[in-house]
């Protein structure tokens, strides 16, 4: 896709996306990571795999996206369970992230906090 023809002409957002994932299975957190990794640029390398950190409190796993080009189209993922993710950026790219993401998942919005120039938005992911 080209993603920087798609926004208008001057149009200064930053691409860049901040996912946090918590409260679900490591199976859960590598599906949608790898989706991630597949789909865009992302700062987790290949070979970080989400793991849990403690039995007795609870995992964030973070990524930062640029959505500004998509590698690929994904087709649907499986979940053990839906995944709760909160996503923080531009409101272009958070829109743009949320478009890519329901190409693979069953998406519905949980919550938004809107900014002067960025939004954040909680998305629970589910299975088609």
């Amino acid at each position: 896709m080209n993603s920087t023809a798609e926004q208008a002409p001057g149009h200064q957002e930053s691409r860049d996306v901040v996912v946090a994932v918590t409260g679900c299975a490591e199976e859960d957190a590598r599906t949608v990571f790898d989706l991630l990794r597949h789909s865009f640029v992302s700062d987790r390398p290949a070979d970080d795999e989400p793991a849990e950190e403690s039995s007795t409190r609870p995992t964030v796993w973070f990524a930062t996206v640029d959505v500004g080009e998509t590698k690929a189209a994904d087709a649907p993922a499986q979940l053990t369970a839906p995944v709760l993710m909160d996503v923080q950026g531009g409101y272009w790219a958070v829109d743009r992230f949320r478009k890519h993401l329901a190409e693979s998942f069953a998406v519905r919005m949980v919550g938004t906090a809107a900014g002067d120039q960025e939004e954040e938005v909680r998305l629970e992911l589910a299975n088609r």
